[in-house]
C-alpha cells in the first residue's frame, strides 16, 4: 500500500504508461501545429508590413448569410468560427483530464490547478499594477493570462531540447486548466448584450447534443450539422461563439469501456486535433497576428502602460505565478519534486508558459473592440512578449539540455523491443527473461565470432 502513496507524493514523477502514450501522441500533433502556427504568424507579419492594404482588405472581406446574422468578416470567422474547433478540443482535453488524467485525483490535481490559477492571477496583477501606476486602461487585464501550448511546443521543437515527458505533461495539463479559465473569462467578462431567444435555442441544442450522446446515437452527419447550428445560435446570442465548442467537448464520454480501445472522446479528439492544430489555429494567426511593426510601434510597446503591462505580464507574471504557486503548494503539502529534476527546471517551464499567443490575441481583440489602434498595439505587445518569453525560456532550458537528453533517452529505451519502454517493465519477471534470452543470443554470437577469429589467426600463423 505504501508504493502508490509514494508515487502520488512525487511531483513530476513517472506517469502511468497509457497516460504517457496519450500525452506523447497529443504533444506530437500540437508540436506540428505549433510550427504551422509560427509560420502563419510570420506570414501575417510580413504581409501586413509589406502589403498592408491588401491584408486589411482580405481579412475585412465579409462572408456568410446576412439573414442569419452571419455576414461576418473573414477575421471574425477565424476568431469565432475556426477557434471553436480549438476550444472543442480543449473541452475534450479538460473532460479527459477530469475523468482519466492528472485532474481526476484532487490531491494530484492540486499542483497544476494552483499553478494555473497563480499563473493567470499574477500576470493580471502585473498588468493592473503597471496601468494603475501609468494611468492606463485596465480593460486588458486578461490579455497576458493565457498560455499557448502549441506555440510553446513549437519553441521546444525549434530549440531541440529533449524535455522529459513529466515536464511536457505538466505544461499540457497547465495549458488545459489555463484554457478552462480563459473560457470562463471570455464568457463572463466579454459578453455584452444578450439575445435570450438565441441563447435559449443554443442551450436547447446543447441539451439535444447531450441526449443523443447518452442514447449512443452515432454518425458525423448527425453531430456536425447540429454542432454548426449550435455555434450559429451562440454567435447570435451575444455569448462568444467559442463557448459552444468547449461545451460540446465537455459532453463527450472520455472513459473507456471494457470492449473499447479508445473512448469516444479520445477517438473524436484524435480526428479533430490535427484539423484544429494544423488548420484552424494557424488560419486564426494569419488573420489576427498581422500588425504593422515599426521602430515607433516597438517603442510604444515598452512605453505605453497597456502594452507594457501585457509584455511584463507574460514574461514576469507568468513565470513568477506558476513557479511560486507550485513551489508554495509543494512546500505546504506532502508532494516532493522528482529527484531527477530541480526547481530551476520548473521555473524554465513556467517561463515557457509566458508564450500567450492564440488566446491572448483573441482576448486582446475582445478587450479593445472600440479602439482599433490600441487593439493593434496590444497584438504587437502579445507578439513581443511571447517572443521574449520564448527566448528567456529557451536559454534556461538549454542550460540543462544535457541532463534532459539523458532522462529522455532513459525514458525511451526499449532494449527488448516490445514497444514498451524498459522503465515500465523493470519489476516484471517476463521482461528480465526476455532480456536474458536476448543477451544469451548475443553472447552465443560473440563466442561464434571469437571462434572464427581464432581459426583465422591460427591459419595466418601456420607454415607458409
Amino acid at each position: 500500500m505504501s508504493a502508490p502513496h509514494n508515487r502520488r507524493s512525487i511531483f513530476l514523477g513517472r506517469m502511468p504508461l497509457p497516460e504517457r502514450n496519450y500525452i506523447a501522441d497529443a504533444l506530437r500533433t500540437e508540436t506540428v501545429g505549433g510550427v504551422l502556427l509560427l509560420a502563419a504568424a510570420v506570414v501575417a507579419l510580413i504581409w501586413a508590413n509589406t502589403l498592408g492594404t491588401s491584408y486589411e482588405t482580405v481579412r475585412g472581406f465579409h462572408l456568410g448569410p446576412a439573414s442569419l446574422g452571419l455576414d461576418l468578416p473573414i477575421q471574425h470567422w477565424a476568431a469565432n468560427g475556426l477557434l471553436a474547433l480549438f476550444f472543442f478540443v480543449a473541452g475534450i482535453e479538460l473532460k479527459r483530464e477530469l475523468v482519466a488524467g492528472e485532474l481526476r485525483d484532487p490531491k494530484a490535481a492540486a499542483l497544476p490547478v494552483v499553478a494555473a490559477l497563480c499563473g493567470m492571477a499574477m500576470p493580471a496583477l502585473v498588468y493592473a499594477a503597471v496601468n494603475v501606476l501609468g494611468d492606463g486602461s485596465l480593460q486588458g487585464w486578461a490579455v497576458p493570462t493565457a498560455t499557448d501550448i502549441a506555440f510553446a511546443l513549437a519553441v521546444l521543437a525549434v530549440i531541440g531540447t529533449s524535455l522529459p515527458s513529466a515536464l511536457r505533461a505538466f505544461l499540457l495539463t497547465l495549458a488545459v486548466v489555463d484554457d478552462l479559465f480563459a473560457i470562463m473569462i471570455i464568457a463572463i467578462f466579454f459578453t455584452s448584450t444578450l439575445n435570450f431567444l438565441a441563447l435559449g435555442l443554443a442551450v436547447a441544442g446543447l441539451a439535444l447534443f447531450y441526449l443523443l450522446l447518452r442514447k449512443g446515437i452515432r454518425g458525423w452527419y448527425v453531430y456536425v450539422p447540429l454542432g454548426v447550428v449550435i455555434w450559429a445560435l451562440m454567435e447570435n446570442s451575444g455569448v462568444h461563439a467559442t463557448i459552444a465548442g468547449v461545451a460540446m467537448g465537455l459532453m463527450l464520454r472520455c472513459t473507456r469501456r471494457e470492449d473499447e480501445t479508445h473512448s469516444p472522446g479520445e477517438h473524436i479528439e484524435h480526428l479533430v486535433r490535427p484539423l484544429s492544430a494544423g488548420l484552424a489555429v494557424p488560419l486564426f494567426a494569419l488573420f489576427s497576428a498581422g500588425v504593422a511593426i515599426s521602430g515607433g510601434a516597438v517603442h510604444d510597446v515598452f512605453t505605453r502602460p497597456e502594452t507594457l503591462g501585457v509584455v511584463l505580464g507574460l514574461i514576469v507574471g507568468k513565470a513568477l505565478g506558476i513557479f511560486g504557486g507550485t513551489w508554495l503548494t509543494a512546500r505546504f503539502t506532502k508532494a516532493r519534486l522528482n529527484p531527477d529534476l530541480q526547481w530551476p527546471d520548473l521555473f524554465a517551464v513556467a517561463a515557457l508558459a509566458g508564450i500567450g499567443f492564440t488566446v491572448s490575441l483573441l482576448i486582446g481583440e475582445l478587450a479593445f473592440t472600440e479602439d482599433l489602434a490600441l487593439a493593434d498595439e496590444i497584438k504587437a505587445s502579445v507578439l513581443i512578449g511571447s517572443l521574449l518569453a520564448a527566448v528567456f525560456a529557451a536559454i534556461l532550458l538549454k542550460l540543462r539540455n544535457a541532463k534532459y537528453r539523458t532522462l529522455f533517452e532513459e525514458e525511451e529505451r526499449d532494449e527488448d523491443q516490445d514497444g514498451i519502454p524498459d522503465i515500465y517493465e523493470a519489476d516484471k519477471p517476463e521482461y528480465h527473461l526476455r532480456m536474458a534470452a536476448i543477451l544469451e543470443a548475443k553472447a552465443a554470437e560473440h563466442r561464434r565470432l571469437a571462434e572464427v577469429a581464432a581459426e583465422t589467426d591460427a591459419r595466418d600463423d601456420g607454415p607458409a
